[in-house]
């Protein structure tokens, strides 16, 4: 009769971290899951059924279940099927929330730089202007995604972080380096990052003011409505500056909407956006042109459902145009030449259908899918003649993008194999041998115990060049509209730790790229031109360090908690060894990048956060002088930069301060953009539960 109680009783346990057990594969689909019979590491009967996470499962009882407490391990997208971080056999870094809010920072570009194996070129500060390297990549190499949705922009990728992206709504970001086709897309050559917002759980307000140095204001205002089967959630945000140095101001406006509808067992996610940004583009793409100016729009929209079940289906619809005019002379610039004809005038779109498939069995999760993607361009510069010119618009292009995936994890014991391809098509493509390709993906992963785990991954990836790779046609810079894909495969291995306060881990990585594209400088006409480059091969390694020393030291200890990272960097061509050219993008990548960061306590709910980078580039630029004309080819030089962040909070107010560049550091990310000095601001945050 004991016996009998023990097995109806039933207990609710809530964790977030795998516990190599055969049911912990359920966790990964973020369900809840109703578990029979356990025998060895076979799962015998399984029920799942839709919670919003973090994941609550309800388990029979026996005398060896597992306790009752919440094990703190975020849910990743390293492959098809989302893993806890521990279980990934993907090397993934996470920009957390806590991270976000004690840094000295104003967009998620810059967050970014603060990780040692990305590489931010910023042109404009504050979100104006950013390009985004991944080990070596091209900005272009790229994929940008925001809640899993692809919105890598077709035209350029300068325009890839042009989304409604507030710091406020933030949850997490995930980094992925290295071939990740599989995982994101054909466009994500070198890596991905994927912002994650918010999970609200509970109706909610917050707002933000922010004043500063050279006329700098910022707003941003957010907030949550729960009902029974349904949350809310709309953000807004506003940011201004006078600008640092002539024709540098900026106005960015944004405007974010997300709805989460429980139906039944399943879920349904609605999102939709709008970016606007106007800036002075100081120099931005030709150096000989001060006064470039950007007026930008991005719109979004998708939908996504999530089915339950031992069989779940992912469909995702999503929508998304950018608008662009570009001036090269700024309106209201006096004597401007006679033969400026006027702005250039471009909009770009993107479509997309993709389904995924999961089917969890005794031996992991099976996903198999595939994706409709179709990016288009109408344009007064980049594209092939209109038969109908269309107001501003006198050029155009068109091409669809198929995918069809297939994937298996397979989770056992202390192993996680991952192991699947990509099968891609473009319709650009059709009349030639280049038209399609299989691009596989090999990871594992092995836990030697519950703090460490060894890691090796190889991959394949390809990207077709841009709108502007293949059209560009104006000032110094020349597309080719005979650019073909570019192709690469990367190998990974390494060992990562986390207990106790401690996260440690360390890598080693090799790519091989095929085919690159670059725009490099051609001294016989003084024009860069867009090209496909011979093979190139990048190498290195890094490490990361967090220590959490507020867990040992006590809540009220001076120190509370330290991280660092390292990365080094080479890479190899026999064409740039033979040449050796002036390269805008590939061959200008960072040799070295340290960062780290520091937080204090000092004094009750007053906190002072550090961090610092140091970092040294390969290769150089054309440093021009305005007086003369003339350009000099010039390397990049190494430089240091500290940032601080003192906050303060009372009950559910925040007040803080931001030191940016404290020590007034002169250094350019791209040629002849000098990037700003000491820059302080500070602000305040309300927040209401």
């Amino acid at each position: 009769m004991n016996r009998q109680r023990e097995v109806s009783t039933r207990e609710t346990f809530r964790f977030k971290r795998f516990a190599r057990k055969s049911y912990s594969i359920f966790n990964s689909i973020r369900k809840t899951v109703t578990i029979g019979v356990l025998a060895g590491s076979a799962l015998l009967s399984a029920h799942a059924a839709s919670v919003e996470p973090p994941e609550r499962a309800g388990i029979q009882s026996k005398p060896d279940t597992i306790p009752d407490k919440e094990l703190d391990e975020v849910v990743v997208t390293a492959s098809k099927a989302q893993l806890p971080l521990n279980m990934t056999a993907r090397q993934v870094t996470v920009i957390t929330s806590k991270e976000i809010e004690r840094s000295p920072v104003r967009s998620a570009e810059e967050l970014l730089n603060y990780v040692p194996g990305v590489d931010i070129l910023q042109r404009g500060p504050h979100g104006v202007q950013a390009d985004i390297s991944l080990r070596g990549g091209s900005f272009d190499q790229a994929a940008i995604l925001l809640n899993g949705i692809n919105l890598t922009n077709p035209q350029t990728g300068h325009y890839s972080f042009d989304i409604p992206i507030n710091l406020s709504d933030i949850e997490r970001i995930e980094i992925i380096q290295g071939a990740s086709s599989l995982i994101f897309g054909a466009s994500a050559f070198s890596g991905g990052v994927n912002i994650i917002t918010r999970n609200d759980r509970q109706s909610n307000f917050f707002v933000k003011t922010e004043g500063g140095m050279h006329g700098l204001f910022g707003a941003e205002t957010r907030g949550a409505v729960k009902t029974e089967r349904s949350l809310h959630r709309m953000s807004a945000g506003y940011k201004h500056s006078d600008g640092y140095i002539r024709n540098s101001d900026y106005n960015i406006v944004n405007l974010l909407w997300q709805s989460r509808f429980n139906i039944e067992s399943s879920t349904v996610d609605i999102q939709a956006g709008i970016n606007e940004k106007r800036y002075g583009a100081n120099t931005f793409y030709s150096a000989a042109y001060p006064d470039q100016y950007d007026d930008t729009r991005g719109v979004f929209a998708s939908i996504r459902g999530e089915t339950v079940g031992k069989m779940k289906f992912i469909p995702q619809l999503y929508w998304s145009r950018h608008y662009d005019i570009y001036h090269l002379f700024r309106p209201g610039t006096p004597d401007v030449p006679s033969w400026y004809g006027g702005p250039n005038y471009h909009r770009s779109d993107l479509f997309g259908l993709n389904l995924n498939m999961q089917y969890a069995s005794l031996v992991g999760i099976t996903s198999i899918g595939g994706e409709f993607r179709n990016e288009g361009i109408v344009s007064s510069n980049l594209g092939r003649p209109m038969r109908r010119p269309s107001g501003n618009y006198t050029k155009w292009d068109n091409r669809s993008n198929i995918s069809l995936f297939a994937e298996h994890n397979f989770v056992f014991n202390k192993v996680t194999l991952s192991a699947g391809g990509l099968y891609n098509y473009n319709s650009a493509l059709a009349d030639t041998l280049n038209a399609g390709g299989f691009y596989p993906a090999v990871n594992i992963s092995w836990r030697l115990n519950d703090a460490s785990t060894l890691f090796a991954s190889w991959n394949r990836s390809t990207r077709m060049p841009t709108f502007t790779d293949l059209y560009y046609n104006a000032g110094k810079h020349r597309g080719f509209s005979g650019l073909t894909p570019e192709y690469s495969q990367s190998v990974e291995t390494g060992w990562r730790f986390r207990k106790m306060g401690v996260t440690a881990g360390l890598n080693l990585f090799y790519s091989i790229g095929d085919n690159l594209i670059d725009w490099t400088y051609d001294a016989s006409d003084g024009l860069y031109h867009a090209r496909n480059l011979a093979s190139l091969g990048t190498y290195g390694a890094g490490w990361e360090l967090a220590l959490e020393l507020k867990r040992w030291l006590g809540e009220k200890h001076l120190l509370q908690s330290i991280q660092m990272g390292y990365q080094y960097m080479m890479q190899e061509s026999g064409e740039a060894t033979a040449n050796n050219p002036i390269s805008a993008y590939v061959y200008n990548y960072l040799k070295h990048k340290f960062s780290t960061g520091i937080q204090h306590r000092l004094a009750n709910n007053l906190t002072l956060s550090w961090n610092l980078r140091w970092q040294e580039r390969k290769g150089g630029y054309l440093s021009f002088n305005p007086e003369t004309g003339e350009e000099i080819p010039t390397p990049f030089k190494p430089h240091c930069l500290v940032d601080a962040k003192v906050n303060y909070d009372f009950r559910q107010i925040d007040f803080y301060l931001n030191f940016n560049n404290l020590f007034n550091t002169s250094y350019v990310d791209l040629g002849n953009i000098p990037q700003p000095g000491f820059w302080l601001s500070g602000g305040i945050g309300i927040r209401i539960q």
